[in-house]
């Protein structure tokens, strides 16, 4: 039997919002099952994850050897004299990072900022969009 998912556990799992299941539905990117209230497939629901995921556009245009980038927007900064917590919300995915409140400072962090929190092992690298 294979698994599937009602619209509102797709949204969760893919880190939309149902409206969106729903038009992915409408416009025909998601299929359904047979069943009521409608389901999508597990396989289907896995396809369109991966999709979203490769989908992911990186504004600070840089080379990096590191793969795990998450794209999103600073929720909150906190300095204190020498240090520095910054909190990004990329998606579903909080990443925080302790820096320098010059590193802060430098990229002009704030809340609403866009970042890409670069994650390389146990450290966390914060980069800005160039210009």
């Amino acid at each position: 039997m294979t698994a599937s998912y009602k619209i509102a556990q797709a949204a969760r799992l893919l880190g939309v919002s149902d409206d969106t299941v729903r038009r992915w539905i409408d416009h025909g990117t998601l299929p359904v099952t047979e069943a009521s209230p409608a389901e999508i497939p597990g396989d289907a629901l896995a396809r369109r994850a991966v999709e979203l995921a490769g989908a992911d556009h990186d504004p600070t245009d840089v080379l990096s050897s590191a793969r795990n980038r998450f794209t999103g927007l600073v929720t909150n900064v906190i300095a204190d004299g020498v240090m520095a917590q910054v909190d990004i919300q990329a998606g579903p995915h909080r990443v925080v990072s302790l820096m320098s409140a010059e590193a802060v400072r430098d990229l002009g962090l704030e809340v609403g900022s866009l970042a890409v929190a670069v994650v390389k092992s146990t450290t966390v690298i914060v980069e800005t969009p160039r210009g």
